[in-house]
């Protein structure tokens, strides 16, 4: 007889639940548009760097986080997280709420996944009922910022492997995931439900607020 499998459903997080981006929307909360743009100009070779394979997002976004949060408090900045998590909550696609709500019905253990920041997706993660986060995090000494990352940003590769330090071996789990990005394109390959864009609105998932979502 065939062991059921625990399942466990790994949700990407910017665009996959969201139908934006949340990481520039709280640089932008927190240090006010002007800021933000002057330090966005100032990266500007960066920027090119980037968009010409100089250096890569990872390295784009460690520079940003340093011009920006080195030196400033955790208290501080959490509270800005708890603001900006009320905000997001208006940003979230329908049936994306829908399939976690599915997940939830089953007893599925549900597990965000995300290259964006601890700050913020922790209310967010509290709120919808995750039972795990993984996310990128910033490290911090004595209440202060340093402006560099706690491990590595977790994207990519980076997703699977910290799925393997939350769970162990996958192959023990029935594995769902949801994605919208290249930065995903590891977590969909080990999944043996991989969903690309299913909560956009021509994506396989889809649907309206008054139906529910199928397998």
């Amino acid at each position: 007889m065939k062991i059921k499998r625990p399942v466990v459903a790994a949700f990407d997080f910017d665009l996959t639940i969201t139908d934006r981006d949340t990481f520039l929307p709280f640089l932008k909360l927190a240090f006010g548009s002007f800021l933000l743009n002057k330090v966005l100009f100032s990266m500007a070779f960066d920027g090119l760097g980037f968009l010409f394979g100089l250096i890569n997002r990872d390295q784009f976004k460690k520079k940003l986080i340093q011009k920006l949060l080195t030196g400033c408090s955790t208290e501080a900045m959490n509270e800005l997280g708890k603001v900006h998590a009320t905000h997001i909550m208006d940003w979230l696609r329908p049936s994306a709420l829908a399939r976690i709500q599915w997940h939830k019905e089953r007893g599925d253990r549900l597990v965000m996944v995300s290259a964006s920041l601890d700050i913020y997706l922790k209310p967010v993660a509290d709120r919808l009922g995750f039972d795990n986060l993984l996310c990128t995090q910033l490290n911090s000494s004595i209440s202060i910022y340093d402006g560099m990352l706690a491990g590595r940003n977790c994207r990519g590769p980076e997703k699977v492997s910290r799925l393997k330090e939350l769970l162990g071996s996958l192959g023990e789990f029935e594995l769902y995931s949801y994605g919208d990005s290249a930065g995903d394109k590891e977590l969909l390959s080990v999944a043996d439900h991989p969903f690309y864009r299913a909560f956009e609105k021509d994506g396989a998932l889809y649907k309206t607020s008054d139906e529910s979502p199928s397998d």
